[in-house]
């Protein structure tokens, strides 16, 4: 089974930083695009940042210049260097994965999601 686990929420205040970590393991032949993504209370869930193996990235535009993504191809690790945050920043963020992975005895390409860790900052 393919688990994608996060770590590194917590709560800040405003102008504060944090870095997310999210690591995926099982039964992984290869990962394509790995991201983050974010819920607030009551919103539905948004796009933050992706990046793909070869390196590029992409990002919500009220994320740019403020948060980074990073991938560590060797460890199956996504990180979001998240800078200069704002109240609106809180949410649960949520890792997502775009994988190879063996199900039984079939390879499947699939999307994964983690649990969550959760981002709190206050004003």
């Amino acid at each position: 089974q393919v688990q994608l686990v996060e770590s590194g929420g917590g709560s800040v205040q405003a102008g504060g930083s944090l870095r997310l970590s999210c690591v995926a393991s099982g039964s992984i032949v290869r990962i394509n695009d790995m991201g983050w993504y974010r819920q607030a209370p009551g919103n539905q869930r948004e796009f933050v940042a992706r990046a793909t193996t070869g390196g590029s990235t992409n990002y919500a535009d009220s994320v740019k210049g403020r948060f980074t993504i990073s991938r560590d191809n060797a460890r199956n690790a996504v990180y979001l260097q998240m800078n200069s945050l704002k109240p609106e920043d809180t949410g649960m963020y949520y890792c997502n994965a775009l994988l190879i992975a063996y199900q039984g005895i079939d390879l499947r390409t699939d999307a994964y999601w983690g649990q969550g860790t959760l981002v709190t900052v206050s004003s």
